[in-house]
């Protein structure tokens, strides 16, 4: 595949990686109808969570904001009993927020659902961005991560993502203190050909 054509070809990919994971999962735009379930889960989640303001604020202004879900299904483990589902039923194991900007794409909040982590859910999150950002016209994906985040650093690696900068005392923190953020970087004329890898799959 070249470069214009994985450019400007729709990813069906995103559809579905049920060949990946063993089980089908679909991409959702997130809505109105869905914020409430996802501030839930962010205030649940983090110590320094986003507020339904700044996910309405993200929809707006036309980010890609998507939600990752899967049908349930009669083998679940019990655990997911509890799981947030949508309205459909449907589980919600992770979502993203990402900002589009001229020739590059800048990923400003992913969250794995805690139940469904280490499942590769933001790994499938990861490559529909880049597969998305391909889409755009994108070169170049950028994130912000806590220094102290090392499991978020070391999946950001394996995905090519490159530590370019640091940002001094960026994220807010327990106390008068605060933690650097690293910055890191995706070419993504080098993501292409995993990128083609995944669309060779699922096609």
């Amino acid at each position: 595949m070249s470069l214009a054509a994985a450019r400007h070809a729709t990813p069906s990919w995103l559809a579905s990686d049920e060949a990946g994971t063993g089980r089908p999962w679909a991409l959702l735009a997130l809505d109105e109808t869905t914020l409430p379930l996802v501030a839930g889960i962010e205030r649940t989640t983090h110590d320094h969570p986003w507020g339904e303001g700044h996910f309405r604020d993200s929809i707006a202004a036309g980010y890609w904001c998507q939600l990752l879900v899967t049908p349930a299904q009669p083998d679940d483990p019990s655990a997911w009993a509890d799981a947030p589902r949508l309205a459909d039923g449907r589980l919600l194991l992770a979502y993203l927020v990402a900002m589009p900007g001229y020739r590059e794409t800048h990923l400003l909040n992913i969250t794995t659902v805690p139940l469904h982590r280490r499942q590769g859910c933001a790994r499938l999150l990861l490559e529909a961005l880049q597969a998305w950002s391909l889409w755009q016209d994108a070169e170049c994906l950028w994130l912000e991560v806590r220094a102290g985040n090392q499991g978020a650093r070391a999946l950001y690696e394996r995905q090519g993502f490159r530590q370019v900068g640091l940002r001094r005392g960026y994220y807010p923190a327990d106390g008068a203190q605060r933690e650097d953020a690293v910055v890191m970087s995706l070419p993504l004329l080098s993501a292409l050909p995993q990128a083609q890898a995944q669309a060779e799959v699922g096609a």
